[in-house]
């Protein structure tokens, strides 16, 4: 009888909270580092970026889809090093801003009804990518209209209120080229977020 009980009660939590399905409105913070992958552009620390915007969470039998759409900024800073840093030049500092419209979309499962593990590729649109107050010699990036990448990772709901914390990797280019320079920036990053579910 003992064993039957935790057997139902073992069922019981990996039942799904079907009322946490819905829409809602997230923000949070992200962390990432602006690597050209180029000699003459040394990265600097990771730099904090931002989210906002809106979220869907539908599913049953403890699967779950949710698309997302969000205006991401994100900020990076390097140093322009003309020759490498072996060739004796001084650095200039410079900074870069990347505005994006996100769309990930996740698919994933729950786990004891308040634990999501999820995964899913994400497409970003750029709105406003740019260097800033950089020379002519760097101020030339192209920016790739779009990119493509992937997310991953794990979500706790309470009520209405969730929190995700998730590995963003780029599978594309951010930046096809900054001046003459080739350079291969793909957007790789940590975010977390908060939701809540408005119905």
């Amino acid at each position: 009888m003992k064993k039957l009980s935790l057997i139902i009660l073992a069922l019981c939590l990996s039942i799904p909270v079907f009322s946490q399905n819905g829409i809602g409105i997230k923000a949070g913070l992200s962390s990432s580092k602006l690597d050209f992958k180029n000699d003459d552009f040394v990265p600097a620390d990771a730099q904090t970026g931002y989210h906002v915007g809106l979220f869907g969470r539908f599913g049953a039998a403890g699967f779950f889809v949710q698309p997302e759409v969000l205006f991401t900024q994100t900020k990076g800073e390097f140093a322009y090093v003309p020759g490498g840093v072996s060739g004796g030049s001084a650095p200039e500092d410079y900074k870069a801003t990347f505005n994006r419209l996100d769309i990930p979309v996740m698919v994933g499962f729950r786990l004891l009804r308040v634990v999501r593990l999820m995964a899913g590729p994400i497409a970003s649109v750029n709105i406003n990518s740019k260097l800033d107050e950089a020379p002519d010699t760097v101020s030339d990036a192209d920016f790739s209209g779009a990119t493509f990448g992937y997310q991953a990772g794990l979500g706790i709901d309470i009520g209405n209120l969730s929190i995700e914390g998730k590995y963003e990797g780029g599978l594309s280019k951010l930046t096809e080229n900054v001046g003459s320079y080739d350079t291969d920036n793909r957007m790789n990053q940590w975010v977390l977020s908060l939701g809540f579910r408005i119905f």
